[in-house]
Formats: structure tokens, C-alpha cells, sequence
């Protein structure tokens, strides 16, 4: 089985509460887990996939907790090849920066060499009042491309 890292990216909890749901779900399927609510670069290791649940604040911006870690991926560069990823984005479609952390952090891990596995998957919060509902669907297709 593999060892997954989850990172969240949250403002009111909402990521948050995703990685909770997810987490169990990979842990009852005998993966390894770990939730970083606090993500610092130096701490995070490449050997485990990177599963990125990051809401979008304000003008399509990061939330706080995430910031840090986003712009020092960006400022230091650090050489990703040997990382695997996935994010899930969550926004409101009603904004036109609709899952803009998601998708930008998307971009940025394979700027950096990191390789995606699977489609991102973007939640529209104003659609979606429990959005550990479409990221339980997503994660039993996307299992697939790690569990062979």
C-alpha cells in the first residue's frame, strides 16, 4: 500500500474536513496517512504522494495556512521529479477565481517536475453542501492509479 501526505490549504475548514473524510477512507483501505494542516516545505517528505486539498480564498488567492508553503515552493524551487501529487480544489463557481489555489498549485508542482496522477478535481462549494461527498467518489477512481 502506499503512504499518502495530505496538505491542506483551508480558511474555514472546508479542506480540512475533506482530508479528515479522505484520510479515513485511505486508512481503512490499509494506506499509510498523514494530514499537514501547517504545510512547511522542509518538512514534507517526496517519498510519500502528495494529495492537496486546498480551498481558494479571496481574489483566487491561498489561504493563510498554505501561503507559506506555496510561495516557498515558488521562491526555492526545489527539484520534484521523484514526487507524485494530486490536488482537489475547492471554490465557488459563482467567483471567476473559482478553484484558482488548486489549480495554480497544480501548475506550480509540475513547473517543479512533479508528476500528477489523475485529474485534478474541483468542488464547487455553492453547489455542493458536503464536499467530502464528490471527494469520495474522486478518490476511488483515482486510488486506481496508484494501486496499479
Amino acid at each position: 500500500m502506499s503512504t499518502i501526505t495530505l496538505i491542506t490549504g483551508s480558511t474555514l475548514g472546508g479542506a480540512e474536513y475533506v482530508a479528515d473524510h479522505v484520510a479515513e477512507l485511505l486508512t481503512a483501505q490499509g494506506h499509510q496517512t498523514n494530514i499537514i494542516n501547517q504545510p512547511q516545505l522542509e518538512q514534507l517528505d517526496q517519498d510519500s504522494i502528495w494529495l492537496i486539498i486546498c480551498s481558494t480564498h479571496g481574489a483566487g488567492d491561498y489561504p493563510d495556512n498554505f501561503a507559506a508553503f506555496a510561495n516557498a515552493l515558488s521562491e526555492q524551487k526545489p527539484a520534484l521529479e521523484a514526487l507524485k501529487f494530486a490536488v482537489i480544489g475547492l471554490g465557488d463557481s459563482n467567483y471567476d477565481t473559482f478553484c484558482a489555489a488548486g489549480k495554480n498549485i497544480e501548475a506550480l508542482l509540475v513547473q517543479l517536475g512533479a508528476t500528477p496522477i489523475g485529474e485534478r478535481l474541483d468542488i464547487d462549494v455553492s453547489m455542493t453542501p458536503v464536499p467530502e461527498e464528490p471527494a469520495e467518489i474522486w478518490l476511488e477512481e483515482w486510488q486506481n492509479y496508484f494501486n496499479g
